[in-house]
């Protein structure tokens, strides 16, 4: 084979890396229609299991009388809440009901997982589970009776969703929309079509057990440690569940210098962990393990926007030397724009969201200005900065 020919292979290769990422998720839809969904329900009769909240917060504790609030009304009770304020001023944080505890690390943690087993390792007793929340959150009523619902069903870590619990920018409904996309695809369908669903940061629960086998030996800082524990959880031959119906509200970004540095720590993050995606699939491979294979390929895929931009320089490219390639580019392109759409709908967004979408070139340049920032991104921003005014309840329409 010639230089010229070998050059055409390799272009060839290098397009279809990108351009699969495309017509998956289109793909993936049209797969899910022949899977039964199967639907869970609470043991009847059983006593409720025990659980270890963890809220943790870095810096900011304004928003954390509302997540409190929220847990306490859940229709649940047989928990005990851990506040983990790590770097912050706890003289206010006063809380009457004995089931919550503040915990204030001596020295400054800076790290989710730091800060996950400071909280086990101060368990007032031997919790069989834990979930995670974010200090920005709130959560639904239902909230653990759904997480129970996975549990009794076998599995030892589920995912929830993650809702907006504010609309109130153009990139907050933006930022609404992406989850609503990457909860279709990677938690539902994923989860669906026999493998795992991705791990999100908040909103999600395992044994205790688990989370200690999986994460007790690493030492993870900066952003990603979901990524790790994920990784650590389907690399062990289990299946990460996840249900829709368990939600809580996460505060979106709404201002250009928040997102940006927010999203350059979650690029960081992909480019210190996609290798995983390699790992993964290999094992699936030799153990002819389809959760395995199916979450190693989802790991390899980039952020979105990236792909999206490599993809329409790849179409312009064969505008002039492939005409033929070309028509398959915008074939994919139409693919990738009807399962976003699907994705979308899915969800039963606001209508302001449905707007906000003419919006998304904006929102692509802001993550290009992320990606400038990646390499330094843990250096820059640990966690994102909420402001009192953003402390918004949950959009009626969305939850």
């Amino acid at each position: 084979m010639d230089i010229a020919k070998a050059l055409w292979v390799l272009w060839i290769i290098v397009q279809c890396v990108i351009g699969y990422n495309l017509v998956m998720p289109l793909l993936m839809a049209l797969f899910s229609l022949f899977s039964k969904k199967r639907r869970y329900s609470t043991t009847v009769n059983k006593p409720e299991a025990d659980y270890g909240i963890i809220v943790t917060a870095y810096v900011q504790t304004h928003l954390l009388p509302a997540v409190v609030d929220s847990i306490l009304q859940m229709d649940y009770s047989n928990y005990i809440v851990y506040i983990v304020a790590d770097k912050c001023d706890v003289t206010n944080l006063k809380f009457d009901d004995p089931r919550i505890i503040v915990l204030r690390p001596e020295e400054t943690l800076g790290s989710n997982t730091r800060s996950h087993f400071y909280a086990i390792n101060r368990f007032k007793r031997n919790h069989e589970r834990l979930t995670i929340i974010d200090s920005d959150n709130l959560v639904e009523p239902t909230y653990l009776n759904e997480i129970d619902k996975m549990f009794d069903a076998g599995y030892a870590a589920v995912q929830g969703t993650r809702k907006a619990k504010n609309l109130n920018s153009t990139l907050a409904c933006l930022d609404a929309a992406r989850d609503m996309y990457y909860h279709y695809y990677d938690g539902e369908l994923l989860f669906r079509l026999g493998s795992s669903a991705t791990l999100a940061g908040s909103g999600m629960a395992f044994t205790t057990a688990l989370y200690k086998e999986c994460l007790g030996h690493l030492d993870v800082t900066g952003a990603g440690f979901d990524k790790v524990l994920q990784y650590e959880i389907v690399s062990r031959g289990y299946r990460i569940a996840f249900n829709g119906a368990a939600v809580v509200y996460d505060e979106k970004t709404t201002n250009s210098d928040q997102l940006v540095k927010q999203r350059a720590r979650w690029i960081n993050t992909w480019f210190r962990y996609f290798g995983f995606g390699f790992s993964i699939i290999g094992k699936g491979i030799t153990r002819f393990n389809w959760n395995q294979f199916l979450f190693g390929v989802v790991l390899l895929r980039p952020p979105l926007f990236m792909f999206l931009l490599l993809s329409m320089v790849f179409t312009a490219v064969n505008l002039l030397i492939s005409p033929f390639f070309f028509f398959i580019w915008l074939a994919a392109f139409a693919a990738f724009v009807l399962g976003f759409a699907i994705g979308i709908v899915h969800a039963k967004p606001d209508k302001v969201v449905y707007r906000s979408l003419l919006s998304i070139p904006k929102f692509i340049f802001l993550q290009v200005l992320s990606l400038s920032k990646s390499r330094r991104a843990n250096q820059l921003s640990v966690a994102t900065t909420h402001l009192p005014a953003q402390n918004a309840e949950p959009s009626k329409t969305d939850a």
